[in-house]
This record gives structure tokens, C-alpha cells and sequence, in this order.
């Protein structure tokens, strides 16, 4: 497709395919492009008589219903900014998020209402379900200005409960169009949506498909055969993952005419290793593999074209469209070819900072290098790259102590927190470390003797979404303490780095989009829809 520099209106994607074209599918059946248009439209009409002034916060809480995946174009088109929350998140986060944004309206399920407590909800936030949303009249396409605000996803950080990105109808205009482009997505694609909503790129697998006037296929799946059924039962092209997913996909029966019907896989949420690249290759021979990197503050920076793949494996590739990517020398230079330096992405996707966090806002984001083409902030993202003679990035390593499991950006923070919450331990520190699984597993150094931990994962195992779960704790009499009387954490890093964790827990549930708690939400829900 074209690569339009123009940012438009979020909303207006849905004009972007032919009226009679199939924008989206799933067990309820088909819906049209058309009809896509006229939903939005008929929700947006439904929150502009909610009394809601402009800019003011809509979250919604679901599993990938229609509903949920048509509110990040309604609420936008009402004024409004959208804000989607985790379905696998338990009442504490959720109740952080509708306190931190300040929403004002959470749409769910009358069972998940049923999870939550008093005191969870701002008193001036109105809950409704889904089946409430909509009108027989409807809001027409909207003429927004492209740097408003349109949607905070929240995403971990290193330190602390999770903070909200700003995101304006640029970000995620640019954005659609940029991947749409680069993975050269058509109207005859059908792509599966398997990464959550409230993901940066599980929302924009909505946002470029229809970009392109392509169809999606959205799924709550539980285990990797729910998807291996889906590819063959829908003729799915296209198919996004996670490297936790993949290793669970290669694990599973393909029959040959299901995996010869993808010709294109992408990644985000964690480097491939040459081992998994090898393997996908081998099973979908007929499949394009693009190994992509990002970073929520940016959406997307850098794509690996799949002719270069078999001889990069460990390569992140080059800028996606309307991306400077930059190699920074500590001193703010430029680094050489082979020299080691801070990746640093500027240009019209660089989000708008923090919410509500001038503090955070400006460690991040900041004003891009004097020798950027790009001007103005930039996010300068704390991870080590290498730029090689031919342009190609190498990832290096990360500066900050996020935990990579599954997919997910984990705060080291929130699990210390929730561990120690119930009073079962007195000094805990989180680690993540070397699993092929998972990519990192979760443990956790307690003090303590151990009595204890039952308990203690009987709690978490009802506060903590299923992906935030330790696989181990390490009991010590004492943990070791730096010359301020804090906590060691490099002498505790350094003690774990030889050892592999264990799962003693592995549910199936830490690598899908949906626990078997999801399950039991869906089947509370008319016609099922959502799941493919």
C-alpha cells in the first residue's frame, strides 16, 4: 500500500476498506465494512450523550468482544480518549488504572463488574456493560485534530505500578500505516488477532489490517491449539506472536495444508533466538518472518526484512516508515559502525509521555541528539544496540531491571509489592532469568525460612494475572545490603545469573490471551463472541 505521510483522524480507518468488504470475524459471523462504520459511529453517538467533556478518560475492560475492538475508534470519534485495560489484569491493577486515568466511564461484563469491590471504581467513573453501548443514530467520521489526544496504554515500568502512555491520533494513524506498508498487508489478508487489545501492537494488528482493507480475526485463545484451529478454520495469511507463543506453536500438530496457508509471521515482545528462527523456518516454509522491535513510547522502531533473516538471525533490523532510529554514544554522539550505544527513536511516532507524570515524562522523553534529522523529543529507550557496516541493529542488552516473561514488560517493583502486601515475608527482590519458555522467569529472593510460601502463592495466585506469577522463590536467612543499608540487588542479580529457574508452576494460561477465568467470563456472554 501507498506510504501516506498525512496523519489522519483514528476513526476514519473504517473507510478505508470497500463497504461490502469483511473487515472483521468471528463465531457471531461476519462484519462488513459498512457495518463497521455504522458501529462505531452508533457507539461514539451513545458517549457524546453521556454528559462527557472533551478529552475525557473511557476504559474498557474486556476480552476480544466486537465490542472491544470496536471502542478504540468510537471512543476517539466521541472526543473522548480511550483507555483499554489487560482482561487478564486482577481487581488491584484494574482499580490502578481506573484511578490513574482518571476514567470516567469503564465499559465490561456484568461478571466482571461481579469481581470488582468497593472503593475499586472512582466514585465519578460509570460502569456499564456492553450490551448498553450503542444508538440508532451515529456520529459521522471525525474531523479531530491528528495531535490529540486518542488513547493511554499502560505499560510497566522498572520502578513502580504501571504508567499510562499518551498516544494521539498520529501515533496511531502513522503507525497503522507504517506496519500495513512494511508487511506489505492487503485486502485479501486475513490476519489472527491473538495479542491483546491493550497491547501497543495486538491494537495495532486492528489498525493496520484495516488500514489496508484487510479482515481480522480476533481471538481469546487458551492453549496453542486453539490457534493451529483457528489458522485452518478462518485461512488465515498473517499471524503475529510473542517468542513465548512461537515455542509453544512449534510444540503443537500442524497438519502441512493448515501451516503451508500463512505466508506471513511477525514478532514483537521479546528478541528470536537463531534456534527459534531456524525452527520457524523449517515448519512454515511458505511464511515471510519478520522479527520486529519496540518499545510502547514509540509503538514500533525497527523490522528485519525476511530476506535477510536467514542471515541475521540475531539482528532487529532497520527504522519502520516515519522512524529515525539513532546509535548514541554516552556523550551524546553519534556511535560508529560496531561501537555499542543507546537506541534512541524520534520522529512523529514518539508518543506524547507519561500520563500525568512529568517526572518519568522527562527521563524518557527528551530532546532527540543535535545530529538528528528528526526534531524535537525523542525516547531514548535504555536498551544497548550495535549498528553493524550494512545498517543492521544488534540488540545488546536492556539498562533497566524490567522482567521479559511471556511476552509481557513485568516491574520488578509491582512483584515485591504484591509480595510483600500480606505480611508472609518480610524483604523479597524480583528477578528475571534465563528461561526458553518464557524468556525470563520470575524469581523472587525472600528472607525467610520457606514456611511461609504456600500462603503466599495461594495469595498472589488470586491478586496476580497469571503472567506476573513467581515460577520460584530462593528463602535466605539474610539478603546482602550496599553501603546505604539497601538491598543489594547486583550482588542478588549476580547470585541467580548461573541459575535456571524451575517451574514449579507452568500454566498454559502465562502464554495465551485468556486464563481459563477468561474462559468462564466468555461463556457468560451472549453468542460467544470474540472467540474464533
Amino acid at each position: 500500500m501507498a506510504l501516506d505521510p498525512v496523519p489522519k483522524p483514528i476513526d476514519t480507518l473504517t473507510l478505508r476498506g470497500a463497504a461490502n468488504a469483511v473487515a472483521l470475524e468471528d463465531r457471531a459471523g461476519t462484519l462488513s465494512f459498512g457495518e463497521l462504520e455504522a458501529g462505531v459511529g452508533g457507539i461514539a453517538h451513545w458517549l457524546s450523550e453521556q454528559g462527557l467533556g472533551a478529552g475525557e478518560r473511557v476504559a474498557t475492560w474486556l476480552p476480544k468482544t466486537r465490542t472491544a475492538c470496536l471502542m478504540p475508534l468510537a471512543v476517539p470519534r466521541a472526543g473522548l480518549v480511550h483507555v483499554p485495560i489487560n482482561p487478564v489484569l486482577k481487581r488491584a491493577q484494574v482499580a490502578h488504572i481506573l484511578a490513574d486515568s482518571g476514567a470516567r466511564v469503564l465499559v465490561t461484563q456484568a461478571a466482571r463488574i461481579a469481581a470488582l469491590e468497593p472503593g475499586d471504581v472512582p466514585a465519578d467513573c460509570q460502569m456499564v456493560t456492553e450490551e448498553e453501548l450503542g444508538s440508532s443514530d451515529g456520529l459521522p467520521p471525525s474531523a479531530a485534530d491528528p495531535d490529540a489526544l486518542a488513547a493511554i496504554l499502560y505499560t510497566s515500568g522498572s520502578t513502580g505500578r504501571p504508567k499510562g502512555v499518551m498516544l494521539s491520533h498520529a501515533n496511531l494513524w502513522l503507525g497503522a500505516i507504517s506496519v500495513a506498508h512494511y508487511l506489505d498487508i492487503g485486502s485479501e489478508d486475513r490476519v489472527l488477532g491473538v495479542l491483546p487489545l491493550s497491547f501497543d501492537y495486538g491494537q495495532n494488528q486492528l489498525f493496520s489490517t484495516w488500514a489496508a482493507g484487510g479482515r481480522v480475526i480476533p481471538l481469546d485463545y487458551l492453549t496453542a491449539r486453539d490457534v493451529v484451529k483457528a489458522v485452518g478454520r478462518h485461512d488465515v495469511t498473517s499471524l503475529a506472536g510473542v517468542p513465548p507463543l512461537w515455542v509453544q506453536l512449534l510444540e503443537a500438530e500442524w497438519p502441512a495444508e493448515t501451516a503451508a496457508r500463512l505466508k506471513r509471521l511477525t514478532n514483537s515482545g521479546g528478541a528470536l533466538t537463531p534456534r527459534l528462527v531456524r525452527r520457524l523456518r523449517e515448519r512454515f516454509p511458505q511464511a515471510d518472518l519478520y522479527p520486529m522491535y519496540g518499545l510502547t513510547e514509540a509503538f514500533r522502531s525497527t523490522y528485519l526484512e525476511p530476506s535477510l533473516v536467514d542471515a541475521h538471525p540475531d539482528s532487529i533490523g532497520r527504522a519502520i516508515p516515519f522512524a529515525e532510529i539513532m546509535v548514541v554514544r554516552p556523550d551524546g554522539g553519534r556511535a560508529a559502525p560496531g561501537e555499542a550505544g543507546e537506541l534512541v527513536h524520534a520522529g512523529p511516532l514518539v508518543a506524547q509521555g507519561y500520563w500525568r507524570d512529568a517526572e518519568r515524562t522527562a527521563q524518557r522523553f527528551r530532546p532527540a541528539p543535535e545530529f538528528a534529522t528528526s526534531k524535537g523529543m525523542a525516547v531514548w529507550s535504555g536498551d544497548t544496540v550495535v549498528k553493524d557496516a550494512d545498517g543492521l541493529l544488534r540488540f545488546v542488552g536492556r539498562d533497566d531491571e524490567m522482567i521479559k516473561s511471556a511476552g509481557n514488560r513485568i516491574s520488578p517493583t509491582e512483584i515485591e509489592d504484591a509480595v510483600l502486601s500480606g505480611g508472609e515475608v518480610s524483604e523479597a527482590a524480583a528477578f528475571g532469568v534465563s528461561d526458553e519458555r518464557l524468556g525470563q522467569a520470575i524469581v523472587v529472593v525472600a528472607r525467610g525460612d520457606g514456611s511461609g510460601e504456600p500462603d503466599l502463592r495461594e495469595r498472589l495466585r488470586r491478586e496476580l494475572p497469571s503472567f506476573m506469577q513467581p515460577a520460584r522463590y530462593d528463602w535466605r536467612s539474610e539478603l546482602p545490603r550496599n553501603a546505604n543499608g539497601k538491598l543489594d540487588r547486583t550482588a542478588l542479580k549476580a547470585s541467580l545469573s548461573t541459575v535456571r529457574a524451575e517451574l514449579v508452576e507452568a500454566p498454559s494460561s502465562a502464554f495465551a490471551a485468556v486464563s481459563e477465568e477468561e474462559r468462564a467470563f466468555d461463556k457468560l456472554r451472549p453468542n460467544g463472541e470474540g472467540l474464533a
